[in-house]
């Protein structure tokens, strides 16, 4: 197979008719490259994140993974990993988690490729090209299709906008900490290495 290099200064869209095997494939294909496809098939392309934004990312996945250890209560994913959400949608967030019991309950060829469900509890940590009402969107896209337990984080603003099923966002401004409620019991994000 011929690879195509793309020059993606921001993320872009194309509507392309893949199946979830040939989705699959491009994304193994073109492995420096992340993309995301929407319900109705458009296929985003996104450049990689710059390194104040990859930083954070890490240290959030970090605090998430540690909880993780110590409650032993799911599983955590980073922005790498792609999810087939009931929608159809093949979405990354930039941080996830699945109750284990969800997790266990895939077989091995399931967890291997985009497992088909929607995480527990996604968050996205806005890089400075994110567009708000995109990533807002995506949030939504979330709770409709399962999630329990939703963070956007603005670092611009210093926000956080909290999801939950069946309510309106809720949006702290500059908040020390953030809690993982019930979703993620005794789970406390610091943000202070975020902002």
């Amino acid at each position: 197979m011929n690879t195509i290099t793309l020059d993606v200064p921001q993320a872009i869209e194309l509507k392309i008719n893949l199946t979830d095997e040939q989705f699959w494939q491009l994304c193994q294909d073109n492995d420096d490259l992340q993309f995301e496809r929407t319900a109705t098939g458009e296929l985003i392309i996104m450049s990689p994140t710059g390194g104040s934004t990859g930083k954070r990312n890490a240290d959030l996945i970090f605090q998430l993974q540690a909880w993780n250890r110590q409650s032993q209560l799911g599983e955590v994913f980073d922005s790498s990993s792609g999810f087939k959400l009931p929608n159809g949608a093949d979405r990354s967030p930039d941080a996830s988690w699945i109750k284990l019991d969800r997790w266990n309950a895939l077989t091995p060829e399931e967890q291997d490729k985009f497992p088909p469900l929607c995480p527990d509890f996604v968050v996205e940590l806005m890089s400075p090209s994110d567009a708000l009402s995109k990533t807002r969107n995506k949030m939504a896209e979330y709770i409709e299709n399962g999630v329990q337990l939703g963070w956007l984080i603005n670092r611009k603003q210093k926000q956080v906008e909290i999801y939950r099923p069946q309510e309106q966002p809720e949006i702290l401004t500059n908040p020390e900490t953030v809690s993982g409620e019930d979703v993620l019991p005794g789970f406390i994000l610091d943000l202070s290495t975020i902002w």
